[in-house]
C-alpha cells in the first residue's frame, strides 16, 4: 500500500509538464513541504524498484496508478 507521500509523488509525475525532470518535481514537492529532498529521492528509487517508473516517465502501471489516485483526491 502507497503512503500519501508516495502518491503524490506519482500524482506530480503524472502532471508534469514534459520539459521537466524528475528532480524538477522533487524541488517543487520539497518547497511545498511535502518532504526533503533526500526522503523525495529515497522515494522515487523505490518507484522505479516496482515498475511505476521507468527512466524520466510513469510506465503504463504507473500512469493507471495515477489516474486511480487522482480520482481518490477528487473525492
Amino acid at each position: 500500500m502507497m503512503d500519501m507521500e508516495d502518491k503524490v509523488l506519482l500524482l506530480a509525475i503524472f502532471k508534469k509538464e514534459k520539459d521537466e525532470s524528475l528532480n524538477d518535481t522533487l524541488f517543487v514537492l520539497e518547497n511545498a513541504g511535502v518532504f526533503t529532498l533526500k526522503e523525495g529521492k529515497r522515494r522515487l528509487k523505490e518507484l522505479k524498484k516496482s515498475s511505476l517508473i521507468v527512466g524520466e516517465n510513469l510506465s503504463l502501471e504507473g500512469i493507471e496508478k495515477a489516474k486511480l489516485i487522482e480520482q481518490e483526491f477528487k473525492i
